[in-house]
């Protein structure tokens, strides 16, 4: 099986999956930050597809940003502070295997978050 990897972004304030928040990846090496690709969560709180499979999965350090405050600015019925308390969360992970599957869920409320590497 080629590696990829996913992600998963769950509301629990709501108990629904986060969909419309804007994802973006990273790769982190020596000379900064390279942004690889943008994506948005569709209604089960997912991407439409891997954001790396196959041989764009590589060792080394990458980031995925999750645009938390413009989400709940933009969800119906959600009070956001101005500046909100989670604007960005950067998540950074490490790639050994570029082989495996590393799966990045994010449980996500407004002031408050968790991750794990997934399956």
């Amino acid at each position: 099986m080629a590696g990829r990897l996913t992600t998963h972004v769950l509301d629990t304030a709501s108990g629904a999956p986060a969909e419309g928040l804007k994802i973006e990846l990273f790769r982190r090496d020596g000379s900064g930050p390279a942004l690889l690709k943008t994506v948005r969560t569709n209604g089960d709180g997912r991407v439409d597809g891997p954001l790396l499979e196959g041989g764009e999965m590589a060792a080394g350090a990458y980031e995925l940003v999750f645009h938390v405050g413009a989400y709940y600015a933009a969800g119906p019925g959600t009070a956001v502070a101005d500046p909100p308390f989670l604007d960005e969360v950067p998540i950074r992970f490490g790639v050994s295997d570029p082989g495996a599957h590393y799966h990045v869920p994010l449980l996500l409320a407004p002031f408050g978050y968790t991750t794990y590497r997934g399956s």
